[in-house]
């Protein structure tokens, strides 16, 4: 196995010196970060790709990195140099996008990183070589390969689901999904050597998006996953106010789709209430 990648450590200096670029200059960071308002009204769509190598600090910017290195030569010995950028570039856009589908209603979202096309090829690591071992820094663990990855997307859904943390975590699923699969289209054979992970990667993640798409106003429910600690009043208030916002915004985005019509009788019910709301 190759101690270094090619495309890894282009990829690590593209993304030191644009962030670099970004950290001096507030304009050009604003200019190219991902933002839903310019991707959706300005249709300024490069901003899908040029947000990836932006970076909110030098913190940021090191853990992404530090994550690519270590995964990409193992990655770029076994689909080829093409076959990691392919992967890195298609995780990207992947994040990217089902992040812009998740806050389409919030022209006010703002994000940057590398996270999603990371993820991409660390899964793309993971689909290669499941009974691999993975490893952190001042952890005297290892993990296999298959579990980390089984792990990261239920922690991925809880977090989504959660809004925990000002963390692009729908970016994170996004890009890990279209890097794994995106690598088998490289290496077919792997969906039957590594079928069983690819389903206990996959199933998950399906089911998530299938209840999201069927259900948009799941994701505001409380009771769907249990409460980790009390809220102070303050803080509980600003959830529920954040919570009607969206709910709001879902069935909006109903209306737009399918029309007025297509509303029953409890979510026209609950239209009107949200609405009340939101004129105080």
């Amino acid at each position: 196995m190759e101690a270094y990648s090619i495309v890894g450590l282009i990829l690590v200096a593209i993304n030191v010196l644009v962030s670099y670029k970004g950290f001096q200059d507030e304009n050009f960071l604003e200019s190219y970060w991902f933002s839903v308002e310019k991707i959706n009204v300005a249709k300024e769509f490069e901003r899908l790709i040029s947000s990836g190598f932006l970076h909110a600090n030098w913190f940021h910017l090191l853990l992404n990195m530090a994550a690519l290195y270590s995964f990409s030569p193992s990655v770029e010995a076994l689909i080829g140099l093409r076959g990691m950028l392919v992967v890195y570039f298609a995780a990207l856009l992947g994040g990217n996008l089902l992040a812009l589908y998740f806050h389409r209603n919030h022209l006010d979202y703002k994000a940057l990183g590398a996270s999603g096309a990371v993820s991409g090829i660390v899964f793309a690591a993971i689909i290669l070589d499941p009974l691999g071992e993975i490893g952190f820094m001042f952890l005297p663990f290892v993990f296999k390969a298959w579990v980390f990855g089984a792990i990261f997307i239920i922690a991925s859904i809880f977090a989504i689901k959660s809004q925990l943390g000002n963390i692009g975590h729908e970016a994170h699923l996004g890009g890990a999904v279209i890097g794994l699969l995106t690598t088998l289209f490289f290496w077919p054979e792997g969906v039957a050597l590594n079928g069983l992970v690819l389903l206990l990667l996959l199933v998950p993640t399906s089911i998530f998006m299938l209840v999201v798409g069927m259900r948009p106003t799941w994701l505001l429910m409380d009771s769907a996953f249990p409460k980790i600690r009390t809220q102070p009043k303050k803080a509980k208030r600003e959830k529920q106010s954040k919570s009607s916002e969206m709910e709001l915004n879902a069935l909006l985005d109903k209306i737009a789709r399918e029309g007025i019509n297509s509303l029953s009788k409890a979510e026209r019910k609950r239209l009107n209430d949200l609405s009340g709301k939101m004129k105080k």
